[in-house]
């Protein structure tokens, strides 16, 4: 009986990780990026890069995070005019910015390991309570990202700064608004991508629920 608990807890925690992962490796492709900066909404940059060379920057950003290359892949990127297109400060936060997105992504294939062992495991035990597990990590990540979604639209500037003090040291984080990575992610973009990876994820988690709600009904009946 333990050992089924141990399980359910489990799928429980699992579930939210993996959907709110799979959206942030979503935002991580260039799809996103092309979206984003070519919305009529999204805000022009003050200092004088066209939407093509956002496009261009912000996916050589990308890359870094996703690729296995150290920073100088970042530190040797060069302006039109010569000068860098990061400075030390912004290169040593996208080295750490690197640092939480290969632990998220590792977390992310971990979670998903994890969820199919225990649902196998369940389901040799009993379906039904498999499909009841997979049900209550539905429910869970949709509870937590409506407080995401909350904070997000109610308290945006404090949900912002907390973030960053969680997976980051100190003020490591700021900049000057002429500084590359704010002209490249300025705050809009930073919200389109909460926002999207809250409502993407607590729809994911409500189509799992019913999936899994008709499952156990479907089990039920045998």
């Amino acid at each position: 009986m333990r050992v089924i608990v141990v399980f359910r807890a489990l799928i429980l925690v699992s579930i939210p990780l993996i959907l709110v992962l799979t959206w942030v490796r979503l935002l991580l492709t260039p799809a996103f990026i092309n979206w984003e900066y070519r919305r009529a909404s999204f805000p022009p940059d003050p200092y004088g890069f066209t939407v093509e060379e956002r496009l261009h920057w912000a996916d050589i950003s990308r890359q870094y995070l996703l690729n296995g290359q150290g920073i100088d892949f970042l530190a040797n990127q060069n302006l039109q005019d010569g000068s860098p297109l990061y400075n030390d400060r912004e290169l040593r936060h996208m080295y750490d910015v690197k640092g939480v997105v290969h632990g998220a992504l590792i977390v992310w294939v971990g979670s998903i390991i994890v969820a199919l062992a225990s649902i196998l495991y369940l389901w040799r035990k009993g379906a039904v309570k498999m499909a009841r597990s997979v049900q209550s990590g539905a429910v869970l990540t949709v509870v937590l990202l409506a407080g995401v979604l909350s904070l997000v639209t109610l308290a945006w500037d404090q949900f912002f700064v907390d973030f960053h003090h969680v997976f980051f040291q100190g003020n490591s984080w700021l900049f000057s608004l002429s500084d590359s990575l704010i002209r490249l992610f300025p705050v809009q973009f930073w919200q389109d991508c909460f926002l999207i990876l809250a409502i993407g994820s607590a729809l994911c988690a409500i189509g799992l629920w019913l999936l899994a709600r008709w499952g156990e009904r479907r089990l039920g009946q045998r």
